[in-house]
């Protein structure tokens, strides 16, 4: 993740993306790259091979919008995709439904006291608070016990890729480590200079190929509410809804809330989870279950 030429990158990894099949072409013969050729994209973009080329060479940084949508098209781009290659060709990403980035000085990640007194007055809501790189910075009990990991200091990210016990955890682990870097990949945007950013994509394509193959997509989507599949370890398998919500007044900081759809087995085994990890509860410490009644 240099960033030199974000553009460039982003549209030779979704270039490749696409067969030549998926857009009317006929995909025989010897072909020397995956997906679609360069001057093949030009030619359904309306565009000549020589500007496609600057464009992925990075000579070329201003395209219009329409040549952009053009592209887009022919790559197959989603709403958020294509609104994210736009971002890349503008001095000032556009809005993603995420944080406005900025390159002044990071502020302070301190959670307001009013925040942390309410996660911690939802005993049957898991919340926790993170910053955009999902570094853990307040949690409230019922968060604690769904996973250890759930805890100021940690970064989700790494504990998603690299924790087996947290891999475990997650009956959805594809789906969820997909859309993390998507996500991630939406959050940067251009601006690949950011050194906590740069540090954390370093560190996970270093440890985990999942993470390097998945990067190397340039996937991106915004967060949204997703049902989080896990099976917890004391009392077994939990279907919880989750939602983020962005903070005003903060550099990047968002509150994660979970809820069990009223009357389920899920929601009745978080009420059992909230009781074992109630202060002063004796709990069982040998890690069993509670089975379906």
């Amino acid at each position: 993740m240099d960033g030199t030429n974000a553009l460039g990158e982003f549209l030779r990894a979704r270039r490749a993306l696409v067969r030549p099949a998926d857009v009317g072409l006929p995909g025989g013969g010897l072909r020397r790259v995956p997906g679609l050729r360069r001057e093949e994209v030009a030619m359904l973009s309306g565009i000549s091979s020589d500007y496609y080329l600057r464009l992925e060479q990075g000579r070329d940084r201003n395209p219009s919008v329409q040549v952009l949508g053009a592209i887009a098209r022919v790559l197959r781009l989603d709403e958020d995709a294509a609104a994210y290659l736009v971002s890349l060709a503008q001095d000032r990403p556009v809005d993603l439904r995420r944080p406005v980035r900025t390159r002044s000085p990071r502020r302070s990640e301190q959670v307001p006291a009013s925040l942390l007194q309410l996660i911690d007055g939802w005993p049957r809501n898991p919340a926790y608070v993170q910053n955009r790189y999902t570094d853990v910075l307040a949690v409230n009990a019922l968060a604690r016990a769904l996973t250890p990991n759930y805890a100021p200091g940690v970064n989700l990210l790494r504990a998603v890729f690299l924790d087996p016990a947290e891999r475990m955890l997650r009956r959805d682990w594809e789906d969820l480590t997909e859309e993390g870097v998507a996500v991630l990949r939406a959050y940067a945007g251009p601006d690949a200079d950011d050194p906590r950013l740069r540090e954390l994509v370093g560190d996970l394509s270093v440890r985990s190929e999942r993470f390097r193959t998945l990067w190397a997509r340039h996937e991106v989507r915004p967060w949204r509410g997703r049902l989080s599949l896990l099976t917890h370890p004391q009392v077994g398998d939990l279907d919880l809804h989750s939602n983020k919500f962005s903070m005003d007044g903060t550099d990047g900081l968002m509150v994660v809330v979970f809820h069990a759809e009223p009357g389920s087995r899920s929601a009745e085994l978080l009420d059992i989870l909230g009781s074992l990890s109630a202060p002063g509860h004796d709990r069982d410490t040998s890690g069993r279950r509670i089975e379906e009644q």
